[in-house]
């Protein structure tokens, strides 16, 4: 008796619902009664649902998808009249006769429901549901107390629905909820709102949606577990005849096209699955530009769960083209399934007002399983290489040459071996200077065929390493890292000698600063010879800086970032600077002009049939743990880096196979990373016509003595 009395209490305050005025600029439906549950109501929030982000490529084409949800919004007209029928005839078949709320259904559940002694029949419209949806997957997605409070099947909560149904109507078109609702909805396998289901099934878009594929969308909204197509085919064929039933019996399909679509296979794609999600899903080879595009986005301010849920379109620089002859080419000099040896590669395009990242390659993976050669660590755009670029970074000191009036033709000094009297490094053989556990620096060059004295552009070519030991010593180690810095070295410069972030809190020293104050603090000449960590992408950069007339960009993936109403989003700029004087740059290029020539790199050059002026540089670092080469021509820059990207810090030999860890090691710049870049390259540039560097200044001609 008691339940009886509750029923016609809450039956009697739902009908009352219905008189119940909407204030309007304000949303809100309010109650004439005093009740707690007949108070202010808020309509569904003005909360867009999540949508898919999707990344293209330079033209257009999409090679990866964000999202929290998979979900694309459609308008109405993108929608099949069959599949605004099916909903229809299996939810609410008198969709456009109620204003919100059946209240021959509700009463006539209400009833049964008593009967029963429990719950054995819902009445909620399609504008209930859309509403009960709108809670529970879109404004309270990460709120489980909120969803569950939504799913409760309480008189509280029933009343709450349908008055804020009621409100709803008189707000939107029967149309509009309606779309609302196909663009809310789950439809099982991971997918929201009818686009998503349309794609992961049946791999067509809305408008294109059958009678028999928009019958079975619709049977899944009610129970998309049990009725799940791949895994319940005979459930999911019965329950989508039924709506086809449905469909006919309220003269939405005649009777003979009803029954030729209960014929109809089910037709569903196998395996069900939905829109690959995140870079692991992106297009074969660019993960780690998606990944790059990522990081980017997030650095320029974009908030990380918007760009999961505000259904942007993010139009990259990525050169398709560029990147599968990059990534040939990394492959075919060190394979993928090649057991701790990385071969990454990154090509930026040289400019004065923008430097575009075109392509960045590794012969990894992107991913997280490591026993397929997978990784999530960014290879060619993070500080990845722990072993350095090696003699690349005498470019450096080249450049602080150039600035303090040396001339490509200067003559520096090469000798055999060498005892700085001014740095410090304690390696061994070399003389005590008295203070405890410190020696001058001393080193040899590689081997003994190099002449004492040479022109800076041969020694730039044959990487003689105590020529620019010497030289760091006359323009002074802080001048060789700031000028690292400004061509393009900082993001791996602002790293410290493990490529990590400075740890104040770490107990070995070394790794409490950066790299620029371990070097410079310690006055420490091995600066010049690469051996900390370094980033593939900012070598590529620093090439695109000195083929730009000394102008460094900030190295970018992006055109634009487009909203889903179609408005361009304010980000930050890339910014650009001239790092060092024209005059300096162009003077840069012509000492680099030939590595490929008559240098380290001459032979894999000669291999690839190259002819093109460029800039080129290899490096070594001393105990063969990695590899690497920087080159550019007036279109394209590009870097390579080789190195051991295993837990076992082994050198790397190549020779007849592929490269491997071994004991001694013989891996040098001009093997594996200038035989990758020449071949990278080659196919790049097949197109295009051959474009000298820029002449030598005359400043610079004069140049010709020790500086």
């Amino acid at each position: 008796m008691t339940r009886l009395v509750g029923l016609c209490l809450v039956a009697g305050v739902l009908l009352a619902g219905v008189l119940f005025p909407v204030v309007g600029g304000a949303g809100v439906l309010l109650a004439r009664t005093g009740d707690h549950i007949t108070g202010p109501v808020a309509l569904p929030a003005d909360v867009e649902p999540p949508t898919v982000t999707t990344l293209v490529d330079a033209d257009g084409e999409p090679f990866a998808h964000l999202y929290d949800q998979y979900r694309v919004l459609v308008a109405s007209d993108e929608i099949s009249p069959a599949m605004k029928d099916a909903v229809v005839a299996v939810e609410d078949h008198r969709f456009y006769e109620h204003h919100g709320v059946d209240w021959v259904a509700t009463v006539r559940a209400a009833l049964r429901n008593y009967a029963s002694g429990g719950v054995v029949q819902g009445a909620s419209t399609l504008t209930q549901q859309y509403v009960k949806n709108h809670l529970i997957h879109v404004e309270a997605r990460h709120d489980p107390l909120r969803q569950a409070r939504a799913r409760m099947r309480t008189p509280e909560r029933k009343l709450r629905e349908i008055r804020t149904a009621v409100a709803l109507e008189r707000r939107l078109s029967k149309d509009e909820i309606l779309t609302r609702y196909l663009n809310t909805v789950p439809f099982g396998a991971g997918t929201y709102g009818v686009a998503a289901a349309a794609r992961t099934y049946f791999g067509t878009t809305p408008d294109r949606l059958t009678v028999p594929q928009a019958a079975l969308l619709a049977a899944l909204v009610n129970s998309p577990a049990a009725l799940n197509p791949e895994h319940h085919p005979e459930a999911a064929l019965q329950r989508r005849n039924v709506v086809i039933d449905l469909m006919a019996r309220y003269r939405m399909l005649v009777p003979e096209v009803a029954e030729q679509a209960k014929r109809e296979p089910l037709g569903v794609r196998t395996p069900v699955r939905p829109l690959p999600n995140g870079c692991v899903g992106a297009d074969p080879g660019l993960g780690f530009f998606c990944s790059y595009v990522i990081d980017h986005l997030l650095a320029k301010g974009l908030d990380p769960e918007r760009l999961k849920t505000g259904g942007y379109t993010v139009r990259t620089t990525l050169d398709r083209e560029v990147s599968a002859a990059v990534e040939r080419a990394v492959r075919v000099q060190v394979p993928r399934d090649t057991s701790g040896v990385a071969n990454t590669m990154a090509v930026v395009e040289p400019g004065r007002e923008r430097h575009e990242v075109t392509a960045l390659v590794a012969n990894r993976d992107h991913g997280p399983d490591a026993a397929q050669f997978q990784t999530m660590l960014d290879l060619p755009s993070g500080v990845s290489n722990t072993f350095g670029a090696g003699s690349v970074f005498k470019v450096f000191t080249a450049a602080a040459a150039l600035e303090h009036g040396y001339g490509p033709d200067s003559v520096v000094d090469s000798p055999t071996s060498y005892t700085s009297r001014v740095f410090k490094g304690g390696a061994q053989g070399c003389p005590s200077t008295g203070e405890p556990d410190t020696r001058w620096y001393c080193l040899r060059n590689h081997n003994d065929d190099y002449p004492p004295r040479m022109t800076l552009r041969q020694a730039l070519a044959t990487s003689p390493n105590t020529a620019f030991v010497i030289l760091e010593e006359r323009v002074g180690l802080d001048a060789v890292v700031d000028v690292a810095r400004r061509l393009g070295m900082r993001r791996t410069l602002a790293s410290n000698i493990a490529g990590d972030a400075p740890d104040p809190n770490s107990p070995r020293p070394e790794l409490r600063v950066d790299q620029a104050e371990f070097f410079t603090g310690r006055q420490n000449a091995s600066f010049t010879l690469g051996p900390a960590p370094s980033s593939t992408l900012e070598l590529a950069n620093v090439a695109a800086t000195i083929v730009s007339g000394g102008t460094w960009c900030e190295p970018t993936p992006l055109v634009e970032v487009v909203d889903r109403h179609g408005q361009v989003v304010d980000l930050p700029a890339s910014p650009c600077e001239q790092a060092v004087p024209e005059a300096v740059a162009d003077a840069l290029a012509t000492a680099l002009s030939d590595d490929e020539d008559r240098g380290t790199a001459a032979q894999a050059a000669r291999r690839h049939g190259w002819s093109r002026p460029m800039i080129g540089k290899t490096g070594t670092t001393e105990e063969y743990k990695s590899a690497a080469f920087l080159g550019a021509t007036m279109d394209h820059a590009g870097a390579v880096q080789t190195f051991n990207d295993s837990p076992d810090p082994r050198p790397v030999c190549v020779g007849t196979g592929a490269p491997r860890l071994c004991a001694s090691g013989n891996l040098y710049g001009g093997t594996v990373p200038a035989h990758t870049w020449f071949d990278a390259m080659t196919q790049i540039h097949a197109n295009l016509p051959a474009t000298p560097l820029p002449p030598l200044p005359r400043t610079q001609q004069a140049s010709t003595g020790d500086g």
